[in-house]
């Protein structure tokens, strides 16, 4: 069956959960492709279990982020660091942050992020990494975070106009935020280069005791010709094997051959 790749997101499950090895083995195990967000001590175990990492963190702060100048010169130095780092590891996506508004504009905060990105776009171009900046909910988890729409992070998107520069489309935060969910996908889909998935509410396992059909939100991602990983980014209430087990089927979806334009 030819269907999308799916990763695990480390922090959901190691250290509280599970071992860093046992985190790597069940998923491999399980059939996932990648692990993400994976602490650097232990990249070479993931790559001995024959798996990849979707994904890595660019840059220490999530509050103090791209939208504000102050921050550019240290933050532009710990994406470029990244960036060389995911290019030697084959990591695709370096995930960055607006931080925080404290009082901001949100069209000044999206003009100066877009700018802050511009100063490194060119570097993750030659490198073939993909800076995605997180979308995620301002309402739950993370109050006053800039980049809490989708229509806001596509506008920077489009302002840098770089192929290097695009979204991590977080479909738990977007639902608690703006829902829509699928259409949003359709509409904007090129300006995404990774998703993650949670259960809405709590931020726990997609079943059936939570509101998202994750079926067919994968099998709208699927038609738009996405060729990237899916991250499983929630934190299990129950046994977290079976949770990644149960995850990782509902997310296998085969791949149309009619795609979206």
């Amino acid at each position: 069956m030819n269907t999308l790749k799916q990763s695990v997101s480390w922090w959901c499950f190691v250290p509280n959960l599970m071992s860093p090895e046992a985190l790597v083995r069940t998923a491999a195990e399980i059939g996932y492709a990648a692990v993400e967000l994976v602490d650097q001590p232990y990249w070479q175990i993931v790559k001995d279990h024959g798996l990849s990492m979707a994904s890595m963190r660019g840059h220490a702060s999530l509050t103090n982020g791209l939208n504000r100048r102050e921050n550019r010169a240290q933050i532009t130095d710990e994406l470029t660091q990244s960036i060389a780092l995911a290019a030697t590891w084959g990591i695709p996506n370096v995930i960055c942050f607006s931080g925080n508004r404290n009082g901001q504009a949100n069209q000044l905060g999206a003009e100066i992020t877009a700018e802050s990105l511009q100063t490194v776009a060119k570097i993750a171009e030659n490198a073939g990494v993909t800076l995605a900046l997180e979308l995620l909910n301002s309402k739950v988890d993370h109050p006053d975070y800039q980049c809490d729409h989708t229509a806001w992070g596509v506008q920077v998107c489009e302002m840098v106009n770089s192929p290097a520069v695009k979204l991590l489309y977080d479909i738990y935060h977007m639902q608690v935020m703006e829902g829509d969910v699928i259409s949003t996908i359709q509409q904007h889909h090129r300006h995404f280069a990774h998703y993650h998935t949670a259960g809405v509410p709590g931020r726990h396992e997609i079943d059936a005791k939570q509101e998202l059909n994750y079926t067919a939100i994968v099998r709208a991602i699927a038609q738009t010709g996405y060729d990237g990983y899916i991250g499983q980014e929630f934190v299990p209430m129950g046994d977290p094997v079976a949770g990644l087990k149960a995850a990782f089927e509902v997310c296998t979806v085969e791949k149309p051959t009619t795609l979206l334009m």
